[in-house]
C-alpha cells in the first residue's frame, strides 16, 4: 500500500494519505508533508517531540496535527520523518515524532509550506484515507 500521493491544486499543493487504520493515515500525511518540504533520506532520527492534540472532530484534529508539526519546523527547524502515534481516538491524538534539526550541509529543502488548510480537507474513516491541501 502506498503511504501517500501528491495532489496538484492551482498554486498550492496537497496530498492524500492512506494507512491500515486512520492513525496510520495521519502518520503518513505527516510523512508526506515533510517529504514535500525536504528530501528525507538524509534525515536522522535523533530528536523527538511528543505532540498531544485535542479537537472537536477528526478534520480539526488533522488540521492541528499537521500545523503543530509545521510549527516545530518553523520555530525549531526540526525535520520530522518518523511518527509513532501512541493514542488516537475521536478528537484526540498523542504521538512521538522523530527527526533532526535542519542542517544546510546535509539536508535539501524542496518546497516551503506555510500551513495546512481546511480547503478540500477530508477524513475518510471507511477507507482510512485523509486529504489535505497546503498553502505553499
Amino acid at each position: 500500500m502506498k503511504r501517500y500521493e501528491l495532489i496538484e491544486h492551482t498554486a498550492d499543493m496537497g496530498l492524500a494519505a492512506y494507512g491500515k487504520d486512520l492513525a496510520g493515515a495521519f502518520a503518513n500525511a505527516a510523512y508526506g508533508m515533510f517529504s514535500i518540504i525536504a528530501e528525507l533520506e538524509e534525515v536522522k532520527e535523533v530528536e523527538s517531540r511528543r505532540i498531544e492534540i485535542n479537537e472537536d472532530d477528526a478534520e480539526s484534529l488533522l488540521f492541528e496535527w499537521l500545523n503543530s508539526l509545521l510549527y516545530y519546523f518553523d520555530v525549531e527547524t526540526i525535520i520530522f520523518k518518523k511518527f509513532d502515534i501512541m493514542e488516537f481516538g475521536e478528537g484526540h491524538l498523542k504521538a512521538d515524532c522523530c527527526g533532526e534539526k535542519y542542517d544546510a550541509s546535509r539536508h535539501h529543502l524542496k518546497t516551503g509550506i506555510k500551513s495546512a488548510t481546511y480547503h478540500m480537507l477530508e477524513v475518510d474513516r471507511a477507507k482510512n484515507r485523509v486529504q489535505v491541501i497546503f498553502d505553499v
